[in-house]
């Protein structure tokens, strides 16, 4: 996507043109998919819950967060006050945050707005007024839906590959690509390395052209941990010859690339990944290590695109002056001084 602007983000959200929900992790998605998402919650088929049992054995504490915003409108989880002592942190929830999260996945309360990051709860009523749950499609055609906006996007899918993309049944998955196949809805290819695969529809053209060899990547970007390319950790595996996790979650002794390290995609490859820090009171943007895959060979194009994505990443984060690591590949440290004047 680039240098986009994040507000863009909560303008969307309280225009009601995203809504935010669990697909294949907590993401803003398209309205035009609340109908299929809302099949799921009617069903159980989708959401997500920290403390099941939590919830399971706290049914008034649950009903009286819904009756508050019910009675007071919408609200924050900082709106309620912590009563049990504790400090709290990213996961040790207070009831209400408890209570929110899960009136939130169950689909009885939505997100209406953000303000500075913080989430602002009210019911689905107030924020899709015109919403009919009696308009949720079937089941099967949220599945079928689901399948083919999932073989769009990853371009060419495997039969593995697909369920990861929204989180669906992986039993599900073979049957049905096979039967939307059969049907005309999706193409059968075979990828050399891989095996069988599908191709949607929009994606014949670009999939003969790379048949042929005809395709020339051009993009160079930093990725997401949570970017669909690299989240499948597997698919990267097959796919990149790319071996990825995040280790933000990993104690710091035993991180072998970094705290949040991003995957640095050249040009149709995966070719390293680093670890930045943003020093956002100086202006800094720091990249504490840089990592290149095994046979990845620095050269002009690699310094010149990966300079210049990096400048425009630490600008986007208001952060301009990047820094490298000592050890970094003096073409790449001599490219950026050039990108950063």
């Amino acid at each position: 996507v680039g240098d986009f602007e994040p507000r863009w983000l909560e303008e969307l959200l309280a225009e009601r043109k995203l809504f935010e929900y669990w697909s294949h992790e907590a993401c803003f998605l398209p309205i035009e998919h609340y109908p299929l998402y809302r099949r799921l919650m009617l069903d159980g088929k989708k959401g997500w819950s920290s403390s099941p049992e939590w919830i399971r054995t706290h049914p008034d504490e649950v009903a009286r967060v819904l009756d508050h915003i019910r009675a007071n409108g919408s609200a924050r989880s900082a709106d309620f006050a912590r009563t049990d002592g504790r400090k709290g942190s990213w996961w040790d929830w207070k009831p209400e945050k408890l209570a929110l999260e899960h009136l939130h996945s169950v689909g009885e309360l939505m997100i209406a707005a953000r303000v500075n990051f913080h989430r602002i709860y009210d019911l689905r009523e107030r924020v899709l007024p015109d919403w009919n749950d009696d308009d949720a499609p079937p089941l099967e055609e949220v599945r079928r839906t689901l399948a083919l906006e999932a073989v769009r996007a990853l371009g060419v899918a495997t039969a593995k590959w697909v369920p990861d993309y929204f989180r669906t049944r992986k039993a599900h998955a073979a049957p049905l690509l096979e039967q939307l196949a059969g049907e005309g809805a999706l193409s059968r290819v075979e990828v050399e390395g891989i095996g069988p695969a599908f191709v949607h529809p929009e994606n014949a053209k670009l999939a003969r052209a790379a048949a042929k060899g005809r395709l020339e990547p051009e993009l160079t970007t930093l990725l997401s941990p949570f970017d669909p390319l690299v989240w499948d950790r597997a698919r990267a595996r097959e796919l990149f010859g790319f071996d990825y996790r995040i280790e933000c979650y990993t104690p710091a002794p035993k991180r072998l690339y970094g705290y949040f390290t991003l995957p640095i995609l050249h040009r149709g490859r995966i070719v390293g990944r680093l670890d930045p820090k943003a020093h956002r009171a100086e202006g800094v943007f720091e990249v504490k290590s840089l990592h290149f895959e095994e046979g990845v060979r620095m050269d002009e194009q690699l310094a010149t695109d990966l300079a210049s994505t990096l400048a425009r990443f630490a600008a986007w984060h208001a952060t301009p002056r990047v820094v490298l690591p000592p050890s970094s590949p003096r073409l790449l440290s001599r490219a950026l001084k050039n990108s950063q004047g």
